[in-house]
């Protein structure tokens, strides 16, 4: 503490911020930044490149918190550094409206990355950032000419290397060898319930050089070791690299200091004092910032729009050498598609033929790779079943970064959160694939995506019961249901092949949030678009498919994905006995409820109180739709394993049951 140092004063200003940030809104976590202030300082000063002018500079480092609960150090260097973040903002810590929320959020506070606090989540996503950094390098550097060179750094803590997804995530970083990841492990030993010894105890540095990284360990509060330590793994380039910087919760608080009460907690006002005199600070000064401290962290601003300059300069004279590549990487940036690439999407014929969505699905990804050089994605070790390999590409790996095709294991959690890296680092269109049933394992990070509006693209096969033999394991029944409650995620369930060419077209074209693909494995009719509506219709969500002789018809049969095909032929069965139905495709709630109140009225009339929802699901919603007079054919029980055909007799979803519980339903709503 008997250091005086501009950079001792500097380390003391992000201390006393953070402090005084959980303080004055009595919530938060003030010791992880206590603690961590030392090695965030090396690495924001003397290597972080980065412009506080621009956050958005393209081939800046990204910087990633993954131990989120300590946000006011990522405030706090973001103000001092230069960031558009107010002072005032820091004095708002958590409070209704500010721009400094409990964790941090991406999109709100100007040079957040990617939004944290779910521990492992920051980890994963900065494997993502990182694999789109070499891929983008890969793709378009050329000799002389480094136009993608940056770092993803990242300070994690006990939490997330206790946490699944972070496993996941390390071992894919390590087998691909991605030499531009750095973490520095916040390795105080201390979680909520106290030491971690109570519960983690595995050497984890050992962890990590079994998964192929960089190990070091050094003194989290010895500076110049954090540098000497941060250079050796910029050296690495093969390897993924993390640095164990061992420090002390809530250094310098006589009373808290390396404890779990400093953990989630204010000091408390006399604690402040006494810990604000150990650092030989004012006691009674608040948020104050030494005027030598602000110039030496606002040095980052001319620096960084130094760097920038240089890149852009870089840029100029690449454009002028390679002029099409320069296009093509300045089209992957913007996050705009290239002009003329729906000309690329397939038509599939109605010629008798069943075709799985699934397989449809293989068939628009690789109708569109040449039309969008930078769509990239794979499979959670099912890319045979879930047709999501690009097959004139090759595999995106250690030995060649331009590759096309990931391999991501049998991680789905891990793979949906480096999904979301990528998408975030931008100038890529990533897009990963497993069963329905496994999104279970994806859930965290398919939540974030919608939290954070992240683009992601998810492709999930073996959508229901159809799937057959495998059983009620692997079955989706209630997770359709499930994800509808998530807020701005968009599921489409397509009906046929032609609807699926469409689910794609929505999915690249959306940039505020993530789709969810939902396709069958078993192969379904390609519904003659003569006699039917086009498949466009998806694009609003719902449609009428096949409509009745009359204006108002006497039912309205509502279904999605496989399900549609027997209210097509339900509705011939009724038209035989003088009954007018219509049939509405319904791939989509989200993308119906954002249509206008005309539109979905005139699909789904008012006057029409007779109507039957059919969904080889859970039920769950589906009253919004039918009204109290209306009838859902639903499920509400697990799967069995059997062939596809006898499940769906068995549990009800057959053309007789469709016709028969359509008659109930006319017949209730004249009650």
């Amino acid at each position: 503490m008997a250091d005086t140092s501009l950079d001792q004063l500097c380390v003391n200003t992000i201390r006393t911020l953070a402090i005084d940030g959980v303080q004055k809104a009595n919530s938060g976590h003030p010791g992880m930044p206590m603690g961590a202030a030392d090695m965030a300082y090396v690495l924001w000063t003397q290597f972080l490149r980065h412009n506080p002018k621009n956050p958005d500079w393209p081939n800046r480092d990204r910087f990633i918190l993954s131990a989120g609960h300590g946000s006011m150090l990522l405030y706090s260097l973001l103000h001092l550094t230069g960031y558009d973040l107010p002072l005032e903002q820091l004095k708002q810590f958590r409070q209704w409206g500010s721009l400094t929320p409990g964790h941090p959020e991406y999109g709100l506070t100007p040079g957040v990355e990617t939004t944290t606090g779910p521990l492992g989540q920051g980890f994963a996503t900065g494997v993502g950032m990182a694999m789109a950094e070499a891929f983008l390098a890969a793709t378009f550097n050329r000799p002389g000419f480094e136009l993608v060179n940056h770092y993803t750094y990242a300070i994690v803590s006990d939490g997330d290397l206790m946490e699944g997804v972070s496993h996941e995530a390390a071992s894919l970083a390590g087998h691909l060898k991605l030499g531009k990841l750095i973490y520095l492990y916040d390795d105080n030993h201390i979680s909520i319930d106290g030491s971690t010894d109570l519960a983690f105890t595995e050497d984890r540095m050992k962890r990590f050089e079994a998964y192929g990284w960089h190990v070091q360990q050094v003194d989290g509060f010895d500076r110049e070791a954090i540098a000497q330590a941060i250079k050796a793994a910029q050296a690495v380039t093969d390897k993924p690299s993390i640095i164990a910087c061992r420090t002390i919760i809530g250094y310098g608080s006589p009373n808290k200091a390396n404890t779990a009460g400093v953990h989630g907690a204010p000091l408390g006002e006399e604690e402040v004092r006494l810990t604000k005199q150990a650092y030989g600070w004012d006691p009674d000064k608040t948020f104050y910032i030494p005027d030598e401290a602000l110039a030496h962290f606002r040095q980052a601003v001319d620096r960084g729009q130094k760097l920038e300059q240089e890149w852009r300069d870089l840029l100029a004279r690449y454009s002028e050498a390679y002029p099409e590549e320069a296009a093509a990487f300045q089209q992957a940036l913007s996050g705009e598609l290239p002009e003329g690439w729906t000309e690329a999407l397939p038509s599939f014929p109605a010629d008798g033929k069943a075709v799985a969505t699934r397989k449809a699905s293989g068939v628009v990804l690789n109708a569109l790779a040449p039309k969008l050089p930078t769509l990239i994605g794979g499979s959670a070790d099912l890319a045979p079943s879930n047709n999501t390999f690009l097959k004139d590409y090759p595999v995106f790996s250690a030995e060649n970064y331009a590759g096309r095709n990931i391999h991501f294991g049998v991680r789905e959690h891990g793979m949906v959160a480096a999904l979301n890296g990528m998408a975030l680092h931008g100038g890529v269109i990533p897009y990963g694939g497993t069963f329905f049933v496994f999104s279970d394992y994806c859930r965290p990070a398919i939540r974030l995506a919608a939290m954070a509006h992240i683009p992601s693209i998810f492709v999930f096969t073996h959508d229901s019961i159809g799937l057959g033999e495998d059983g009620p394991t692997h079955q989706p029944v209630e997770q359709l249901p499930s994800l509808r409650a998530m807020p701005n995620l968009v599921l489409i369930r397509p009906a046929d092949a032609n609807e699926t060419v469409y689910a794609w077209k929505v999915a690249l074209e959306r940039r505020d949030g993530p789709v969810a693909i939902l396709l069958t494995r078993q192969g379904l009719p390609v519904f003659d678009r003569t006699k039917m509506a086009d498949a466009s219709g998806l694009e609003k969500g719902a449609y009428v498919l096949l409509d009745a002789d009359r204006v108002y018809p006497d039912i309205i049969l509502i279904a999605s994905g496989s399900e549609v095909q027997l209210a097509v032929e339900a509705h011939a069965r009724l038209a035989e006995q003088g009954i007018a139905a219509r049939v509405v495709s319904m791939p989509s709630w989200e993308l119906f409820k954002k249509q206008p109140p005309e539109y979905r009225s005139s699909v789904l009339p008012p006057s029409v109180k007779a109507r039957l929802a059919v969904e080889a699901a859970v039920p769950m919603g589906w009253e919004q739709w039918v009204g109290d007079r209306g009838t859902v054919i639903g499920l509400d029980r697990y799967g069995a394993s059997a062939p596809y055909k006898v499940l769906f007799e068995q549990f009800g979803f057959t053309v007789d049951d469709v016709v028969l519980r359509a008659l109930e339903t006319i017949d209730k709503s004249k009650k």
